[in-house]
C-alpha cells in the first residue's frame, strides 16, 4: 500500500507575518509555532480550517475476553450506543467547540443495522486474542487501512480540511502498549498502564498476558509496521493509520488524541516519516506508554491534563487552541496597520 506524503515546503515570508504582529516576538508561544505548522502545510499566510471532522473509529479486540481490561468488551458496542444518542463525553466536546462528529464501525462485535451518525466500515466482529494468535491477517489488516483511507479522501473531497481522531475499544490500551514496545524500542512494563481504571492486581495481569503475546509473537525489533500491526493492532488502529496517511497526503491537518490514537500514528510515520508535519498533538495522555511515543515522535502536546479517556477527547478540547492559532494569524492587527511602534 503506498502513500505519497512529502515533508512540508518552507515558506519565508509566514514568519515574518507572525513576528509582525502587535506583540512582542514569540509572546504567543505554542500558538506561533502552531500557526506557523498550519500556514507552512497550507502554504498560506491566511490558512483556513474548512468543515473539520471528528472521527471515533470503534472496534473489539479478542484480548479482552482473557482480562487486559477492567470492562467487559460488550462496554464497546454499549459506548458506541451511547456516542449515536449524543450522551458521551465526546459528543459534549464536539457539540460546544463545533466539531461535526462520526463514529466509525471498524470492528465491532455487535451488528448496529443502519443507523443515523455512524459508518459501517466493519472488517470482522472484533479480531482475535492476539496473546494466543495474530490479533488479524494481513489481508484483513490492509483492509482496515484502505477503508480508513477511503473515508479520509472522501472527507477532503466533500471540502474537509481537518481531522480529528478518537477511539472505542475495550482492550485496545493493551493494543497499544504492544505496537509501542514494538515500534519504539521501549521496554514492555514502560508502555503498560491500568487503562480503563485496573487495579494493581489487574495491572500486573495484564502485564504478564502482554509480556505472553510479545514472546508468542517473538517479532524481530525491525519488524515492518504492517507486520505488528497485524500481530497485535486492532481494526480500529489500523484504520485510523489509514485515515491520517490518506488525509495527510490530501494535506489536511491531523488533531493526533491521546494513547490509542498514538500507536495508530506511529504505524502510520513507519510507513511515511513525514506525516509528523501534518501532526497536531493535542494532550499528554496520563497512560505511561504515551510518553514514549511523544519521545519517539519528537512531539510537544499542547495539553496536559492528564486524561485517559481516549475517545478522541483531548483532540475536541485542544480545537479551541488550534482555531486561536489560526485566528491571530488572520485577524490581529500588524505594527504597521495598527500604527504601533514597532520594537527597537
Amino acid at each position: 500500500m503506498q502513500f505519497s506524503i512529502p515533508p512540508t515546503i518552507p515558506l519565508p515570508a509566514l514568519q515574518a507575518r507572525i513576528d509582525g504582529k502587535t506583540k512582542p516576538p514569540g509572546s504567543l508561544g505554542q500558538l506561533e509555532r502552531l500557526a506557523h505548522q498550519i500556514g507552512q502545510l497550507q502554504q498560506s499566510l491566511t490558512p483556513t480550517l474548512g468543515k473539520p471532522q471528528l472521527l471515533v473509529f470503534a472496534g473489539d479486540h479478542g484480548a479482552a475476553r482473557a482480562g487486559v481490561s477492567a470492562y467487559p468488551q460488550e462496554v464497546t458496542w454499549q459506548m458506541v450506543e451511547n456516542f449515536l444518542a449524543g450522551g458521551a463525553a465526546i459528543n459534549v466536546f464536539a457539540r460546544h467547540n463545533g466539531l461535526q462528529l462520526q463514529v466509525i464501525d471498524a470492528g465491532v462485535a455487535h451488528d448496529f443495522g443502519v443507523r443515523d451518525g455512524l459508518v459501517d466500515a466493519k472488517v470482522a466482529f472484533g479480531t482475535n486474542n492476539f496473546i494466543e494468535q495474530a490479533a488479524m491477517s494481513e489481508d484483513d489488516c490492509q483492509a482496515a487501512i484502505a477503508r480508513g483511507a477511503a473515508i479520509a479522501r472522501q472527507l477532503a473531497d466533500d471540502g474537509c480540511q481537518v481531522i480529528g481522531f478518537g477511539e472505542m475499544g475495550i482492550g485496545n490500551t493493551a493494543a497499544a502498549a504492544l505496537l509501542t514496545h514494538q515500534l519504539t524500542g521501549t521496554p514492555l512494563p514502560d508502555c503498560v498502564g491500568r487503562g480503563s481504571g485496573l487495579d494493581d492486581a489487574g495491572l500486573a495481569r495484564k502485564q504478564t498476558l502482554l509480556a505472553r503475546a510479545a514472546a508468542r509473537a517473538a517479532l524481530a525489533p525491525d519488524a515492518s509496521a504492517l507486520s505488528v500491526l497485524a500481530e497485535f493492532g486492532g481494526f480500529e488502529i489500523a484504520m485510523m493509520a489509514g485515515a491520517m496517511l490518506a488525509a495527510a497526503e490530501r494535506g489536511m491537518l491531523l488533531l493526533i488524541d491521546g494513547f490509542i490514537v498514538t500507536s495508530a500514528l506511529l504505524v502510520a510515520a513507519e510507513i511515511a516519516p513525514a506525516i509528523g508535519d501534518y501532526c497536531v498533538f493535542c494532550h499528554r495522555s496520563a497512560e505511561p506508554g504515551h510518553q514514549a511515543q511523544l519521545r519517539a515522535l519528537h512531539a510537544e502536546p499542547l495539553l496536559d491534563l492528564g486524561l485517559r479517556l481516549g475517545e478522541g477527547s483531548g483532540a475536541a478540547l485542544a480545537w479551541p487552541l488550534v482555531r486561536s492559532a489560526v485566528a491571530f494569524l488572520n485577524e490581529m492587527a500588524s505594527f504597521e496597520s495598527a500604527g504601533v511602534s514597532a520594537q527597537a
